[in-house]
């Protein structure tokens, strides 16, 4: 099984390399995004600091969604995922791997650029830290709650980017509120262990849970 997940892994790795612009998109908005904002409302400090923390969250949830279309698409295309379904393998698993490499690509690479940018936001360096590790365990269920959409648009001609969006925003919204919280109480100098527990909590939620939900997308995705 272990192989398996290693050639799966190092498939996706080859394909991220072969289109590259499937990783840079996000990555190129979520800066954009960031860096537009202070020439919008101004280089006041204390303004771009209080708005700070919504417009790095809201950022990274838009970015997430605009890598999410394609996930299992080209996949479902050329055959593989109903390869996939036949497999003796458990699917569970291999969305498991898929949605990881997606974090790895996505996800993480967001918070490589976040220390850079929540100074270009006026934010101070004792909340960074604190910062990253929360769009850490968002992204992870961000990624995780993203796939479930994804799978079940999977099958749509055309593409379901908007319905992939319906089905997937109002299930950020948790994820969205409590990474504010935590970034609004770092600012304050107020405690953040409880706001990191329940996104620690979501995000074993997630792992748990969704595996078994973008499988069974994926099946009716196939079965149509």
């Amino acid at each position: 099984m272990r192989s398996v997940i290693w050639q799966l892994l190092q498939r996706e790795w080859q394909l991220s390399w072969r289109r590259p612009g499937d990783v840079l998109n996000p990555l190129v908005f979520f800066a954009m995004v960031i860096t537009l904002f202070p020439l919008a409302v101004g280089p006041e400090p204390q303004m771009l600091q209080r708005m700070a923390s919504g417009v790095i969250w809201v950022a990274a949830l838009l970015a997430t969604l605009l890598s999410l279309d394609g996930l299992f698409r080209s996949d479902f295309e050329d055959g593989s995922l109903e390869q996939w379904v036949l497999s003796p393998h458990p699917l569970t698993l291999l969305v498991l791997v898929k949605v990881l490499h997606h974090w790895l690509m996505c996800g993480v690479l967001l918070v490589l650029l976040t220390p850079l940018l929540g100074t270009m936001l006026a934010l101070p360096w004792s909340v960074i830290p604190v910062l990253c590790v929360t769009l850490l365990l968002g992204t992870a269920v961000l990624s995780l709650l993203g796939a479930i959409g994804a799978a079940l648009t999977v099958g749509l001609k055309g593409g379901g980017s908007m319905l992939l969006a319906l089905l997937i925003l109002p299930l950020y919204i948790p994820v969205l509120i409590l990474g504010t919280g935590t970034m609004d109480a770092a600012l304050q100098g107020l405690p953040v262990q409880g706001y990191l527990l329940w996104m620690s909590c979501l995000a074993v939620l997630a792992l748990s849970l969704s595996p078994l939900a973008i499988a069974a997308g994926l099946r009716i995705g196939v079965s149509e």
